[in-house]
């Protein structure tokens, strides 16, 4: 049998991915990434430096709520490259997954930080307390713990010293990482569960989306 023949590459995915292909585009795009992605924090230190009010009633609240959710929207954005990839064809998005990995670290830090400081004001004995007894706690602060050497390796020096399988295997904790995210927001969040669902809803597309994908791998790979 004949093979068929590969079906024309759309016009608009050829520019995309001759764009992408651009260092000047790309660092570009990468300018406007850092820009929205430190949007929300600097809003927050205007706040705190020259507007409280802007932090309502309760500013430790509102910087903790702020900076978990862009933890969990970036780990999100992050997991959404690859099957953007593959269902648009434009390989040139895996240049920004790192970069929104690091970001959703980067938000993770800040939410402790801001959790310790605000929120306990430093008193260790507090906060292994809270670790301990409060399950929404211990399981946030085990999903940082988990990002930590994803965000330590994710440099491709560090490809090479654990090798390709490896450093993939590692890698896949992110998928535990996001589901103690969404775990964390659940049990925080008393009454209203809207965005912990939302979270929860694109997070099982995701992970849906991963699980098929290398099902059909291996019935390909067995069948072969």
């Amino acid at each position: 049998m004949s093979r068929v023949a590969a079906l024309p590459v759309p016009p608009w995915r050829a520019t995309v991915e001759a764009a992408l292909a651009r260092r000047g585009v790309v660092a570009g795009l990468k300018a406007v990434i850092v820009a929205l992605a430190l949007f929300p924090l600097a809003t927050i230190a205007w706040a705190m430096l020259f507007d409280p009010a802007m932090l309502g009633a309760n500013p430790a609240e509102t910087i903790i709520r702020t900076t978990g959710d862009r933890t969990l929207q970036f780990l999100l954005y992050s997991l959404a490259i690859t099957p953007l990839r593959r269902i648009t064809g434009i390989g040139g998005l895996i240049k920004f997954r790192r970069m929104l990995g690091l970001f959703a670290f980067f938000y993770g830090v800040v939410h402790l930080s801001s959790y310790v400081g605000f929120d306990r004001f430093f008193v260790l004995d507090e906060i292994v307390k809270d670790v301990v007894k409060r399950p929404f706690i211990t399981v946030g602060f085990a999903a940082l713990v988990l990002m930590t050497p994803l965000a330590v390796t994710s440099t491709k020096g560090w490809i090479k010293r654990l090798g390709g399988p490896a450093w993939n295997r590692l890698h896949k904790l992110v998928y535990a990482v996001a589901i103690l995210g969404v775990v964390h927001y659940w049990w925080l969040v008393k009454r209203d569960l809207t965005w912990p669902a939302i979270y929860g809803a694109v997070l099982a597309v995701l992970l849906a989306w991963r699980f098929m994908k290398a099902r059909t791998v291996r019935t390909r790979t067995v069948r072969n």
